[in-house]
């Protein structure tokens, strides 16, 4: 399905999931799927729990015992690939990066999206952060039924 749509499948989705048991705390989850040539997720970890090593076409590995959640690596990534989630109480916690105009309100009630940029429930913005790059990353709320199909959100700009 990845080679054919840009998709991936369930199954590839949840393979880079830790259990939802460690998600009390803020994780990255890094979908990059493919080996590319890339690395700036591992430079920027300032707790080394990014890893490519020396074969820079190496997909990233997670060590999530030494993943702090700290988002650091959601803005490096060129790829969009990489968003850091918790679960709080019902609710799944993303923090996504976000390069579409107009930038969410925090507290505003917006549609949550799925890879294919469709619908899928809604969710509240909690936290809108301009970085110094020029870049932005949003943190939204959802409901936790959602936690491997979520990516991002829709902003009605009307």
């Amino acid at each position: 399905m990845l080679k054919e749509t840009g998709v991936a499948e369930p199954r590839m989705i949840r393979s880079v999931f830790p259990d939802s048991r460690v998600l009390v705390k803020p994780k990255a989850i890094i979908e990059c799927y493919e080996a590319i040539p890339c690395d700036p997720c591992e430079t920027a970890c300032p707790t080394g729990a990014i890893e490519v090593g020396a074969d820079i076409n190496a997909r990233p590995v997670l060590d999530v015992d030494a993943c702090t959640g700290c988002r650091r690596c959601v803005t490096a990534c060129p790829g969009l690939a990489i968003f850091v989630v918790s679960i709080q109480e019902d609710k799944a916690v993303f923090t996504v990066p976000y390069e579409m105009l107009p930038l969410p309100e925090e507290g505003a009630l917006v549609n949550v999206a799925d890879r294919c940029g469709q619908p899928i429930g809604t969710g509240e913005v909690r936290k809108v952060r301009k970085h110094a790059d020029r870049t932005a990353s949003i943190t939204f709320a959802t409901d936790k039924g959602l936690l491997y199909e979520a990516v991002t959100v829709v902003v009605d700009d009307g």
